[in-house]
């Protein structure tokens, strides 16, 4: 496992409940500006078995990226048990709900 991908994985860990962190701002806190479809791919190979809460990194507008139906549900359904309202099932307030934190989280 490469640093990079180290340190995606503690960052997403580290995302409190009931809030989110965009792909970009997480790739930028891990050290590479232009990596959000990094984080994206991190996400898609590692997140069941290194047990990331995935469903708290959204895309910069703050809308749930995922195509398939199923899991943009399933990550509408995982944000609202966390007390995260959504505006029309897909998209969430950063201006509310975005987790900040210090590159040196």
């Amino acid at each position: 496992m490469t640093p990079y991908t180290q340190r995606v994985i503690e960052i997403i860990r580290s995302i409190p409940e009931g809030k989110v962190m965009t792909y970009g701002q997480v790739s930028r806190l891990a050290g590479s500006p232009r990596g959000a479809r990094q984080v994206v791919r991190i996400l898609h190979a590692m997140s069941k078995k290194y047990k990331l809460p995935w469903h708290r990194v959204v895309n910069a507008k703050g809308e749930i990226a995922i195509a398939d139906d199923e899991g943009a549900e399933l990550q509408s359904f995982l944000l609202q048990s966390e007390g995260i309202e959504l505006i029309e099932d897909r998209l969430i307030s950063l201006e509310r709900y975005q987790a900040h934190m210090e590159e040196n989280t």
